[in-house]
């Protein structure tokens, strides 16, 4: 009982998560799910539907359909697409359905390269866990079934992991590469935002690789392994209205709550507090301080502020705590609050 939420609205699940990554990639993506599942994601989790088209779909299962297993309907949907829709990869993305019926997501992806022609990449999400969690598995998976190649490398070249709007709360990549550009590189690339499939088959050309959240540490790190891409964690689109806030503040204890990079990014910007960093998302321990915490529920929540004078959270995340009488700085987190940072 301790993960029911009756003051917050349900965070961003795995599936959603996964979908967001496959989103621009020119793939076809389908949601093994009976229909509700997919207007959780597109209804609530996807904001780019306003501005970018993308072969999405649900798998449409019904009750015998999921109780009995039977794959092969759902392969010879997929391929019905296929003849319609040009692709270059199938995605198909886990949610409670498969879960419970125990589907064999191995089998499902032969079934589906043998029929279709295409590649394809099976997503094990169950609709249970944060969205980064199913952002790290199709991230990892994408990298390793595509970005194969040992390309040259190109000196100047940066590849950013982890920009999705789940993230950033950004739909597209300008801010990002023009704030990195602004710090010296040549050409910057954000895998999956602005970027098609083509760029991350050409990753190894990357100098190096910027990862902007913990769900794209797992594909950082099989690129350095494969390559020897050297990476580094970190956050170049903080709200100016929120850094400019934090750094107005002087003295006191400060708690801030958002995905991990990004609440470190702002922490390193003040200078003049004592600031810990919380998430209700993936955290790693290699990236966190003393002090550090990995929220779980809502009561937890709501005593940890109070031992606080400033929190700088997305302003939904204060109904988990009404009895806080200190300084709140709205810093929104799209996979909380389904709110954009500008």
């Amino acid at each position: 009982m301790s993960r029911l939420l009756t003051h917050l609205s349900p965070l961003a699940p795995d599936d959603s998560g996964a979908c967001g990554v496959f989103y621009e990639l020119g793939g076809i993506t389908v949601i093994c799910d009976a229909g509700g599942c997919a207007g959780n994601v597109c209804g609530f989790d996807e904001p780019r539907w306003h501005e970018k088209r993308s072969a999405l779909f649900s798998a449409g299962l019904r009750d015998m359909d999921a109780i009995l297993g039977r794959d092969i309907l759902l392969v010879e949907k997929l391929a019905k697409i296929t003849e319609q829709i040009p692709a270059e990869f199938t995605a198909i993305v886990g949610t409670p359905v498969p879960a419970v019926i125990a589907t064999d997501y191995q089998a499902l992806r032969r079934m589906a390269e043998k029929k279709t022609g295409l590649p394809c990449i099976t997503v094990e999400t169950d609709g249970t866990r944060g969205y980064d969690f199913g952002e790290m598995l199709a991230y990892s998976r994408l990298f390793r079934t595509f970005a194969a190649e040992q390309l040259p490398v190109q000196s100047g070249r940066l590849g950013v992991i982890g920009a999705t709007p789940l993230n950033t709360g950004l739909t597209r990549a300008d801010g990002i590469i023009s704030a990195l550009q602004s710090e010296g590189w040549e050409s910057v690339v954000c895998f999956g935002m602005d970027s098609g499939l083509d760029a991350l088959r050409r990753a190894s050309e990357c100098a190096h690789l910027l990862v902007i959240s913990p769900s794209g540490l797992k594909a950082a790190e099989y690129l350095h392994e494969t390559f020897g891409t050297p990476n580094s964690a970190g956050y170049p689109v903080l709200p100016e209205d929120v850094t400019a806030a934090a750094q107005a503040l002087s003295g006191g204890r400060v708690l801030i709550v958002h995905q991990q990079f990004a609440a470190n990014a702002l922490r390193d910007r003040m200078t003049d507090c004592a600031v810990n960093c919380g998430t209700w998302f993936m955290q790693d321990e290699r990236y966190t301080q003393p002090g550090d915490i990995r929220l779980r529920d809502e009561a937890e929540f709501g005593a940890l502020v109070q031992q606080y004078d400033v929190v700088i959270a997305d302003r939904m995340l204060r109904r988990a705590a009404p009895q806080f009488e200190g300084v709140w700085i709205d810093f929104p987190h799209y996979a909380v609050s389904g709110s954009a940072q500008w």
